[in-house]
C-alpha cells in the first residue's frame, strides 16, 4: 500500500493564504509521503483551473511526487440549478482537469439529498435512478480518458455503506467504484470496520482519518464538535489519538488484499503540520502491525 495525504488536510493553511497548492506539493514531499491527492484546488487570483492544473502537475513532477487522485464536489439532484445534464457536463470538465493533473482516479459527490421543498418521496431509493444516470454518464466519459471515477461515503444522504454499495452495483460499470473513508462511516453511526468490509469489493481508494467520539447522551462538548445523523458527538483528531477502530480497518484492507493508496485526511484542532506528521507516523505503524 502507498501512503498519501489529501490536500484537504492542509486546508486550514491554504484558506488563510499561509500555503499555496504548490507549497502543499513541496511540503508533502518533505514529509515523506508516497503520493498526493488534490481536493478542490485553491486558485490564485487570475488563474484558470486548467492552466493552474498544468503548473501543479509540473511542480509535482519536478519534486518527484505522484498526484494520484482528484476530489471534487458535485450534486446530481440539486447541482446546476437542478439540471442533471448541466451538472454532468460540469463534472466532465472536472474530469478534464483530472486528466491534466495526470491522475488515474477522481472522486465526485453523489448528492446532499432532496431539499425540503421537494415534492414526492425523499428516500435514497427514490433518488437512485437519477444518481445512477449521472454517475454512469460521468464514468463513461472518464473511462475514455483512462480515469476511474468514484463516489465517497460522504454527505449523510449517500454515506451509509449499503447506499454507496447499492449505487455502485446499480451503475454496474467497471470504471466506477468507491472511495472508502473509514472515519466518515461514524457520521451515520456505522461501525467503520463492518462498513469497510461491506464496500471493499468496490473500493478503488481509501481515506484514513480519526475522530474523538462521545455518545449523544453525554453533556454537549461545545465548540469543535459535530453531530452524527443519530445525534452522537464527533471531533476530528490525529490518526491514532481518537476512537475510530483503525487497526480493525487495516485488517479488513489486508484480508481483502488491498494494495492501493491510503490517504490521510486530517481534520483535528491541533497544529496542522504536526497533526499530519504524527498521523503519518501512526498510520505507517498501523499498516505494519
Amino acid at each position: 500500500m502507498q501512503i498519501g495525504v489529501s490536500s484537504y488536510s492542509f486546508s486550514r493553511l491554504t484558506r488563510t493564504g499561509e500555503m499555496s497548492a504548490e507549497d502543499v506539493i513541496v511540503k508533502t514531499k518533505e514529509m515523506g509521503f508516497d503520493v498526493l491527492e488534490f481536493s478542490t484546488i485553491p486558485l490564485p487570483e487570475g488563474e484558470s483551473l486548467p492552466k493552474y492544473a498544468e503548473k501543479l502537475r509540473a511542480k509535482a513532477e519536478s519534486v518527484g511526487l505522484p498526484i494520484v487522485n482528484y476530489t471534487i464536489g458535485a450534486d446530481l439532484i440539486n447541482g446546476s440549478d437542478g439540471d442533471l445534464n448541466a451538472e454532468v457536463e460540469r463534472v466532465k470538465r472536472q474530469v478534464d482537469v483530472a486528466q491534466i493533473l495526470g491522475v488515474k482516479g477522481m472522486r465526485h459527490d453523489a448528492t446532499r439529498g432532496f431539499t425540503p421543498e421537494h415534492k414526492g418521496p425523499k428516500s435514497f431509493d427514490a433518488a437512485l435512478p437519477r444518481l445512477v444516470e449521472g454517475c454512469r454518464a460521468i464514468t463513461e466519459y472518464a473511462a475514455d480518458l483512462g480515469i476511474r471515477t468514484m463516489v465517497e461515503n460522504h454527505g449523510f444522504f449517500c454515506q451509509d455503506s449499503d447506499r454507496v454499495e447499492k449505487l455502485v452495483c446499480t451503475v454496474d460499470h467497471p470504471n466506477f467504484g468507491i472511495l472508502a473513508d473509514v472515519g466518515n462511516f461514524i457520521c451515520v453511526d456505522e461501525n467503520p470496520g463492518t462498513a469497510l468490509g461491506r464496500v471493499m469489493p468496490h473500493t478503488f481508494h481509501v481515506h484514513f482519518k480519526d475522530f474523538h467520539l462521545k455518545p449523544g447522551t453525554s453533556f454537549p462538548p461545545g465548540e469543535g464538535w459535530n453531530l452524527s445523523r443519530g445525534g452522537n458527538f464527533w471531533r476530528g483528531s490525529i490518526i491514532g489519538h481518537g476512537d475510530v477502530p483503525l487497526l480493525q480497518c487495516v485488517q479488513v484492507l489486508k484480508r481483502n488484499n488491498y494494495d492501493g493508496v491510503v490517504s490521510i485526511e486530517f481534520e483535528g484542532m491541533e497544529d496542522t503540520i504536526r497533526g499530519i506528521q504524527i498521523g503519518q507516523d501512526n498510520l505507517r505503524r498501523l499498516l505494519g502491525a
